[in-house]
């Protein structure tokens, strides 16, 4: 019971969810004021454009995500692409760094054993 009071707290994650709840709370007030209007002008057109309107509004914000989905899909596979390219150039680094200190140490072991040759 406490899991659901808290994930009914969180904020809606569902932009498109709270798009259309803003579209139809606002074709609501329209039709409340443009109903009364209608009746006594005997035209129904500002309701009926009301009604269309959030129709296509709300059918654009639903329809839209599915194309950002997909752009998205490729931006994931890019960023995977990146990291997999990052991971490699640090085993690069990384053992390349490994041979320059393995190469500094057999220098250092023979200019010693100069050292001691020359004494």
């Amino acid at each position: 019971m406490g899991k659901k009071s808290e994930q009914e707290k969180e904020p809606e994650k569902d932009v498109r969810l709270a798009a259309t709840k803003q579209i139809w709370g606002w074709t609501t007030a329209i039709l409340t004021i443009s109903a009364p209007l209608a009746i006594l002008l005997r035209n129904p057109i500002i309701p009926l454009a009301a009604l269309a309107g959030a129709s296509i509004c709300t059918v654009a914000v639903w329809g839209s995500d599915n194309k950002k989905s997909k752009g998205s899909y490729f931006a994931t596979q890019q960023v995977e692409l990146l990291e997999q390219r990052i991971r490699d150039l640090e085993t690069i680094v990384i053992s390349e760094d490994y041979d320059l200190k393995q190469l500094k140490s057999s220098n250092n072991n023979k200019n010693r054993n100069k050292k001691f040759r020359n004494k």
